[in-house]
């Protein structure tokens, strides 16, 4: 396979060989350019016919070669009068390279004594018989990874400019094996559930080698594994045509049985051979929490609910719902149970916290995508829809023995995608809510202790010394917890951590019937009760800090957070965190992170409502809400210097974290989304909805690298709610311009521009720079999205003279590359350049990085309309390499098909196919349906560049289908290309 002209491997770079042993072993490559190395040092090995001289030993593996065989090697049939004597010349030359030790003479020939090591084509073969031992064991994960080694060994044609017969045949031999290992790594693509990543490849190795059946088929089986069954089937018909008129034959039988399994919808052939799932090696999930050592009692529930779980070893599908109020021990037994039937489920155990009792209960869908990702699907391979997530989740469960706690559950209805379908499987599940409506399930409800085992509980926790001293002060005190475990518990805990304590003054404690009695005896008000023992007994500093962090929303909050928001150093904040993880009031969820269980949370706030100032509430809230804008205001200055976003942002009073490393800020920004984004939400008052706008814009990235899209997407357009609902034009200018740019990226241009135009109705009444810059210029990207170049011209020029009167550079900047898009669509290719590398400038000047690929991104685009394709080919990757680097998948599947434009453009239709698979790939679940189907059309086109016309015409109808839903005008060129380019199949 050429290197330039083939597809390029998915493996490691190249490496010399290595050695054990002495830094000064020699060391030889085969695999590419014909080298010897001593030590690190590379040798020189002479002139081609030297080299020459030593390929044809080395391949012989430390055999003797004559010199006849020697010369028929280098000259064949017509070898030269003084043909003997140039190899013992050149022999003679190697030696003294080598060292006589190295190259020997011996029965009038000649031989390389090396240890087996030494060549990295004998490493090749070593490996790759390790590899097949390992694929022959089942242990498909190993062989790909020793296969990937063996094809990182090469470094362009083997032999590489050799002469002679004998290297000609040994470098056609070596190319075949490496073609040979690439089927056989993609065929274990496909068997681990790499299929949406194996085809970008195999279209290149099909239209590179367009005769070789089996990466045809490899191809079929991997679209139709991706859903694309029409385009497998297309690929059997563009194959049988390819046959019939280059070689008069018809497809192999294997490939005609492959098309009519696609036809039939073949499910086996949804999944790899032999394998229950997609994975070859399952991922065997252990999920489960960790069960209390002290567990007591419930001895009849133990029983029941494990023997039902049983049950799924047989036919049946089991399903248990356990029920009771909250604080009853619900979580307990079922955590306590599960651990004991995970005998019967072999295959791993899944757990989720569906957060049933909060605000906002966890959606089926996230908590599938969670499921899936555990059980080895790979992110590429989730769909998009509930329905679709839920059928994966079915048929990856198809054949395997899984247990599924699903904790705290909201209703049926959440919990109905989640069921397993199968039998061998069982679902486990706890809620406050009795699930009458759950069908087939067995439900179990969940009562408080008895005294015996109230008691049981509360002495294992104290201790038997001192229950046994005061039993009947031990008796009043599981009363007056109403038996509830939880109660039981914490008062126990704290009992346990005061020595100085006797059971008798936590009884006496207890008395209250303002803390105790009549809250014991209905619902959830016995929960309240018992949060309310726990909360009494603590410190004022600590149940300060209860109250005030069950104010913020979000799953858990960082320690930085909570300093901010109780206002103390993080150390104190630390202590207090800790204290309250020690009376179970707070859940420690990861180093430095800490979450309230849903209900603590409530109680929580209702404390704060009951026990704190209303101011003092409104400025945690505000002192958290700073801490999350000036932090993510510092991370977006560190990724866009000189961008005066920034300095337009509402001054915080409370300062935030700061980053110098670009990684460690991003790492922050990501893993704290859930909570910013919380926190946009949560502020909604006239006070705060302008702070929670410009933490969206200091966010940003969230949205443009294609992250918590939806999430993004819901927040902003709460707080567009909020700033109408308040008054307040100028937050809801920059919370309309932010969801424009947010419809816009998700393809929804209609709405896009419906809130741009809002924004830039509200412009000239706010007195802000930010809207007056950003406006027009979303407003003119969306314009040029719809084709209304003229305005999009305009607005864009308004954009660059406000940003310029701003100072703002890096906006100037980027105005100027937009506006760039619009002149290429206008056919304005001289300008277009011009502004382009104008944008460029600006943003070299500032050194910028991200925004500096944009700036290449659009150069890109302009240098390829003005016929400079080598340029644009090197300005498109160098900004594919800094979105990939900081995490903008959007831009990086953007990226990818223009690459693919430029590559058909300059007449690569291969290597354009292989991008537009990659960035459909990218683009899977980001960008929006108008942005893939314009992806598929530059597809169709580069896959019938390539003789694959059937599967063109599939793409361009799935492209056209999109167009014309969407009303866009893209589809008059579509349909302009199915009809000009008739499939051959249909005659």
């Amino acid at each position: 396979m050429d290197r330039d002209s083939g597809p390029r491997m998915r493996v490691p770079e190249q490496r010399a060989p290595e050695k054990p042993g002495t830094a000064e072993a020699l060391r030889f490559t085969v695999l590419g350019p014909v080298r010897a190395w001593r030590g690190s040092e590379l040798l020189s090995s002479g002139s081609p016919q030297q080299r020459a001289l030593l390929t044809a030993l080395l391949l012989r593996e430390g055999r003797t070669a004559t010199a006849g065989e020697l010369i028929d090697a280098f000259w064949g049939e017509d070898p030269p009068s003084q043909a003997l004597a140039t190899i013992r010349t050149y022999a003679s030359r190697l030696r003294k390279i080598l060292g006589q030790d190295t190259l020997v003479s011996e029965s009038g020939g000649y031989a390389i004594r090396t240890d087996r090591g030494a060549l990295d084509l004998t490493l090749a073969q070593d490996l790759a018989a390790e590899a097949e031992k390992a694929r022959a064991a089942g242990d498909r994960c190993q062989a790909r990874t020793l296969i990937n080694k063996v094809l990182g060994l090469w470094d362009g044609e083997a032999l590489a400019s050799v002469p002679g017969p004998y290297a000609d045949n040994q470098r056609t031999r070596l190319e075949e094996w490496r073609l040979q290992l690439t089927e056989t790594r993609l065929d274990l693509d496909l068997e681990v559930g790499c299929h949406a990543e194996a085809v970008s490849e195999l279209t290149a190795l099909t239209a590179a080698h367009p005769l070789r059946e089996r990466l045809r088929e490899l191809l079929m089986v991997a679209l139709y594994r991706s859903g694309r069954q029409a385009e497998a089937l297309a690929v059997y018909a563009d194959t049988r045509r390819l046959l019939a008129e280059e070689l008069g034959v018809d497809p192999r039988p294997e490939l005609a049985q492959l098309q009519q399994r696609i036809l039939r919808a073949d499910e086996e052939l949804a999944r790899p051979a032999d394998e229950p799932a997609p994975a070859p090696a399952p991922l065997k999930p252990a999920q489960l929490p960790a069960t209390v050592p002290d567990f007591t009692g419930r001895s009849a529930f133990v029983s029941e609910l494990g023997s039902r779980l049983a049950t799924a070893e047989g036919s049946v599908m089991a399903v248990s719902a356990v029920a009771g109020i909250g604080g009853v021990g619900k979580t307990t037994l079922a955590v306590h149970v599960a651990h004991q039937a995970r005998r019967h489920f072999p295959d791993g155990q899944l757990y989720v916290d569906l957060q049933g009792a909060g605000a906002r209960a966890a959606e089926p869908e996230t908590v599938l995508g969670s499921f899936l990702r555990a059980l080895g699907t790979a992110d590429s391979a989730i769909p998009d829809t509930l329905d679709e997530r839920a059928a994966l989740y079915r048929s990856t469960l198809d054949g395997r023995r899984i247990l599924i706690l699903l904790d705290n559950a909201h209703d049926a209805a959440q919990i109905r995608p989640l069921l397993p379908g199968t039998p061998g499987c069982a679902a486990l599940v706890t809620s406050r809510v009795r699930m009458v409506d759950l069908a087939g399930a067995h439900l179990v409800d969940l009562d408080v202790m008895s005294p015996e085992e109230a008691l049981a509980l509360f002495t294992r926790i104290v201790g038997a010394e001192r229950v046994g001293a005061e039993r009947d002060a031990a008796l009043d005190v599981v009363a007056a917890c109403g038996f509830l475990p939880l109660a039981i518990r914490i008062a126990a805990s704290r009992l346990a951590a005061r020595r100085t304590w006797t059971v008798s003054v936590l009884a006496a404690k207890l008395a209250d019937e303002r803390r105790r009695l009549d809250e014991l005896q209905a619902g959830d008000l016995a929960v309240k009760a018992t949060f309310e023992l726990g909360y009494g007994q603590l410190e004022p500093a600590q149940a300060r800090a209860f109250r005030l962090l069950g104010l913020a929303d979000g799953p858990d909050i960082s320690l930085a957070a909570a300093a901010a928001l109780l206002n103390l150093d993080p150390h104190e904040a630390e202590d207090l965190l800790e204290a309250l993880v020690d009376t179970s009031l707070v859940e420690s969820a990861a180093p430095g992170r800490y979450r309230y269980h849903d209900l603590v949370r409530l109680y929580a706030r209702a404390c704060a409502e009951r026990d704190e100032e209303a101011v003092e509430r409104e400025s945690a809230l505000s002192r958290l809400l700073d801490f999350y804008l000036a932090t993510a205001a510092g991370v977006y200055a560190l990724e866009r210097p000189g961008d005066r976003t920034v300095d337009h942002l509402e001054v915080t009073e409370y300062e935030g974290l700061s980053f110098t490393d670009h990684k460690r800020a991003l790492d922050w920004l990501y893993a704290e989304a859930g909570c910013l984004l919380a926190c946009v939400q949560q502020n909604r008052d006239a006070a705060s909805v302008r702070r929670a706008v410009g933490l969206l814009l200091a966010s940003k990235d969230l949205a443009e690298s294609g992250a918590n899209a939806r999430q993004f997407e819901s927040a902003a357009t709460v707080v567009r709610d909020a700033a109408v609902d308040v008054g307040d034009p100028y937050a809801e200018a920059r919370a309309r311009t932010t969801l424009a740019q947010v419809h816009s990226m998700a393809g929804r241009f209609g709405e896009a521009e419906d809130e741009a135009r809002r924004a830039m109705s509200l412009a000239p009444s706010v007195d802000d720079v930010w809207t007056h810059c950003n406006a027009p210029n979303e407003l003119g990207i969306i314009a040029g999205y719809r084709n209304q170049q003229v305005e999009a011209e305009a607005l864009l020029r308004q954009a660059c003279t406000s940003f310029r009167a701003d100072g703002n550079q890096a906006g100037e900047a980027s105005a100027l590359c937009n506006l760039s898009r619009v002149h290429l669509a206008m056919g304005r290719t001289d300008s277009a350049v011009k502004l382009a590398e104008e944008g460029v400038a600006l943003y070299n000047r500032m050194g910028l990085t991200l925004r500096l690929a944009n700036g290449r991104y659009a150069l890109g685009l302009a240098l390829a309309r003005a016929n400079r394709p080598e340029e644009a080919v090197g300005r498109l990757t160098e900004a594919l390499s800094v979105f990939r680097e900081s995490r903008q998948r959007l831009w990086e599947g953007m990226t990818l098909f223009r690459l693919a434009e430029v590559q058909l453009t300059a007449e690569q239709p291969a290597q354009a196919a292989a991008l537009a698979e990659q960035a459909l790939t990218v683009l899977l679940h980001i960008g929006g349906e108008w942005r893939r189907a314009n992806v598929l059309t530059v597809l169709g086109q580069a896959l019938h560049g390539i003789g694959q016309a059937d599967r063109a015409q599939v793409c361009w109808r799935e492209a056209l289908s999109v167009f014309d839903q969407l009303k866009a005008p893209e589809g008059e060129s579509v349909s302009l290309l199915l009809s000009s380019t008739r499939s051959p199949s249909e005659g």
